[in-house]
């Protein structure tokens, strides 16, 4: 029973991390899934920690691109080409998150929520780099890519900073959360059993 309420809460919140991807709902690059990812290679098992966040940010990304990119023309298989940067940074913070034990230091997995956050911005950022034709492919428009981005749109470095935010807020979070759970569980499995009662003596025979 123990291994199932473990499980509950984390796929209590990856539910709630789909609930906020909510087009609109959040800023830019605030979002809960490098937090997901990460985490979900330090607490999942083995097998479900790579399918089931890959899964779920699939469909949900599969559902913003209905509400906005068939609208604006575009097609799935731009959909997958544009987000395959995403996505090999997603598998890398879950293998970030394997190196990890689900017993090491809140601070400690804080610290690696916050790695994982910077490298998910480098990998897309660079991503974003190689396929905009607007970066020149020099080092000058790469690092145009991580700082200002493209004329017209938010600087990139504001993306870097919600990145950064909401990958500690998260991490701090869902961590802080699994603790708790696994305090609570560690407190009822210590707590003593209750002493039977004493049987009062027969009266009967006196």
């Amino acid at each position: 029973m123990k291994a199932k309420s473990n499980l509950a809460l984390p796929v209590l919140l990856m539910a709630v991390f789909a609930l906020s991807r909510w087009p609109g709902l959040m800023p830019e690059n605030f979002s809960a899934a490098y937090a997901l990812a990460f985490c979900a290679g330090v607490y999942f098992p083995i097998r479900l920690a790579w399918w089931l966040p890959l899964l779920t940010l699939a469909l949900t990304d599969g559902a913003i691109n209905a509400f906005y990119g068939e609208a604006a023309g575009g097609s799935l298989g731009a959909m997958i080409w544009w987000l395959a940067p995403n996505y090999a940074a997603y598998a890398l913070l879950i293998g970030l998150g394997r190196q990890f034990n689900g017993r090491a230091s809140w601070l400690s997995l804080l610290g690696g929520g916050l790695m994982g956050a910077i490298l998910f911005y480098l990998i897309t950022n660079t991503g974003a780099w190689l396929q905009n034709p607007e970066y020149p492919k020099s080092l000058a428009g790469w690092i145009q890519a991580l700082t200002v981005g493209t004329p017209g749109w938010p600087h990139t470095w504001e993306f870097f900073r919600n990145t950064l935010l909401s990958g500690g807020l998260f991490t701090g979070l869902f961590a802080g959360a699994m603790k708790a759970s696994e305090a609570l569980d560690t407190a009822e499995d210590e707590e003593p059993a209750a002493e039977p009662e004493e049987a009062e003596p027969d009266q009967s025979k006196a």
